[in-house]
């Protein structure tokens, strides 16, 4: 049994002096899921607006209706602010016209804070 416990003794020394440290206790103590950093990560590279607005795009049909959805579709989404493309001059002001109502949808299908404002641009 002693030699057994001395062998281990010279084993534990040789690794600590070729390790230039003892072996730590717990191999994953210091390792995080990638779960717990992406969504920040996300933000801070200015991708978690891409995600957001392929959901709006998703949606985008339940929160305006068939009429404006065949005329109008989410473009982007930066800090908030949400830019539609509009096929028509005359369907621009028709959506500029109900924008509260708009903005009112979105807030309640994506949730607060996702979609601040609404811009419209031609196209």
């Amino acid at each position: 049994m002693a030699a057994k416990d001395r062998l281990a003794r010279l084993r534990r020394a040789i690794l600590r002096e070729w390790r230039g440290g003892d072996e730590p206790e717990h191999l994953d103590s210091r390792v995080h899921q990638p779960d717990q950093f992406i969504a920040e990560i996300l933000r801070a590279a200015g991708a978690a607006d891409g995600i957001e607005v392929e959901k709006l795009r998703e949606m985008w049909r339940e929160i305006a209706g068939d009429f404006v959805a065949r005329n109008a579709a989410p473009d982007s989404l930066k800090n908030g602010c949400l830019t539609l493309k509009v096929l028509q001059p005359a369907m621009r002001f028709h959506l500029e016209q109900m924008k509260g109502q708009l903005l009112a949808n979105l807030k309640k299908s994506a949730g607060e804070g996702v979609v601040k404002s609404i811009r419209f641009s031609l196209g």
